[in-house]
């Protein structure tokens, strides 16, 4: 009887090795990179990687075809897979051109199909598609060397001589991105370095040419029977891609600080501050939700505006509360563009930092811009016509001050000052700001000084 128990559990034991067997074949997980580097692949990398490893997956592939794109991304994704703990494999499906170079040498091993090419890293202006300037290209040959040595290098013995050679040498990165690095045989000092397949198998910078992944993982992995899975990106991956452009973020900052003005401008709208709340939203929610923008950055962001309001409608002029309300705003919408865990920015690198100080002071630049612009229209004929704060009558125009005769007569507020709008001190009206605190529309006046083409005005007690 105990014989037949044993025999019993050794079967059962059999079968569950059996059905594990089966179910434990080797994981291949793929991304497709089949577009521009931007914000979008950088999303779907993330949030690929971030599946390869709860799905335990044994190889994560990328499948790429790209003419290249933003670089900023592509420094993201290429930390991105130096650091990931699984082995990280590049079919070039076509192209692995500029950003795609650098994506591709991050990789453990590189694949091409035999059509398919490498390189042509070169930085080049986003306007004009021009190339940018030698300090752009220093920092990209040095991103692009310090990315073959992350690799190592192999020992070889030659005639009883140990010989440490790069897996990747570095000078074909540069040479990737520099003409002026040559490649005896493959690119003098006229061109930048493309190489196809057949010549990056020569330089070691391709591990084999294959036709399908199938061949990667059969003559390459040694694996005959595996799963191969692809992460399928979903609409709201796609929308959060969309909202971490750089460009579509320093848009928002633009509309955050122009809404803000306005509605600072034209009390009671609303609709400026509707647009401000909007933008300020679509800036944090997906930098939050990818983990970028911590919950003591928005508070802040919402702590500067906090600081800023009453700076103006609670203690009229500019002070320390205005001053500190900037400087958090500002550094609130910095510091959510970089990564970071409670206060830790060890991970943080310098092209990071300049790209997150580059895309605020660029939606500062815009939002000046609307600014000036929206001034100029205000009050005019069409859209913003009701907008402005003007008096009720009708033909209103500045014109020139005299600040010896115009400072200390009285004048009438003309409109609401909170804390700017107009008064009419004589038969003339006059842009004013309030020194202290609201004054309503027929609050009698009186002058203080004169700045910068304004009147500054007190109320005048009762």
């Amino acid at each position: 009887m105990k014989n037949i128990r044993q025999i019993v559990v050794f079967l059962f034991i059999l079968s569950i090795n059996a059905i594990y067997a089966q179910n434990s074949k080797p994981l291949i997980y793929r991304i497709n990179i089949k577009e521009n580097i931007g914000s979008n692949t950088w999303v779907y990398l993330q949030n690929g990687m971030h599946e390869a490893l709860n799905k335990k997956a044994d190889y994560l592939l990328l499948h790429m075809n790209t003419y290249g794109g933003s670089v900023a991304e592509a420094d993201s994704m290429r930390t991105a897979i130096l650091n990931f703990p699984l082995p990280v494999y590049v079919f070039i499906d076509n192209n692995a051109a500029s950003a795609g170079a650098l994506i591709s040498i991050a990789c453990d091993s590189i694949f091409m199909r035999p059509s398919a090419s490498i390189g042509a890293a070169t930085v080049v202006s986003g306007a004009d598609g021009s190339k940018a300037p030698d300090k752009y290209q220093s920092y990209m040959r040095g991103m692009m060397r310090a990315t073959a040595e992350s690799h190592g290098r192999d020992t070889i013995v030659q005639s009883g001589d140990t010989i440490f050679e790069w897996r990747r040498d570095p000078k074909v990165a540069e040479a990737m991105v520099d003409e002026r690095v040559v490649i005896p045989g493959f690119a003098d000092s006229t061109q930048i370095l493309t190489l196809t397949a057949s010549q990056a198998v020569e330089l070691r910078y391709c591990d084999g040419i294959v036709d399908n992944i199938n061949q990667i993982a059969v003559q390459y992995l040694g694996i005959n029977d595996y799963d191969l899975q692809t992460y399928n990106p979903t609409l709201y991956d796609k929308i959060k891609g969309f909202l971490m452009s750089g460009v579509l973020q320093a848009i928002l900052i633009m509309l955050i600080i122009g809404g803000i003005y306005f509605e600072l401008q034209t009390p009671g709208i609303g609709f400026p501050t509707a647009i401000a709340v909007t933008a300020a939203i679509l800036y944090f929610t997906p930098l939050y939700l990818t983990g970028y923008a911590q919950n003591w950055e928005v508070l802040l962001f919402v702590l500067g505006l906090i600081l800023i309001v009453f700076e103006i409608f609670v203690i009229p002029g500019f002070g320390v509360a205005g001053i500190s309300g900037i400087i958090l705003v500002f550094t609130a919408l910095i510091l959510a563009l970089v990564g970071n865990i409670h206060f830790d920015f060890s991970g943080l690198s310098g092209r990071q930092l300049f790209r997150a100080i580059m895309i605020v002071f660029a939606g500062i630049g815009m939002g000046l811009a609307l600014i000036i612009y929206m001034s100029s229209r205000i009050g005019k004929p069409g859209i913003f016509s009701r907008v402005a704060l003007v008096s009720d009558q009708e033909g209103y125009m500045s014109v020139p001050m005299e600040p010896l005769t115009l400072v200390g007569q009285t004048g009438i507020a003309s409109t609401v000052l909170r804390p700017s709008g107009k008064v009419q001190v004589g038969n003339d009206y006059y842009d004013a700001v309030s020194l202290k605190g609201f004054i309503e529309k027929g609050d009698e006046v009186i002058v203080r000084r004169y700045e910068n083409f304004q009147l500054y005005v007190i109320k005048i007690s009762q």
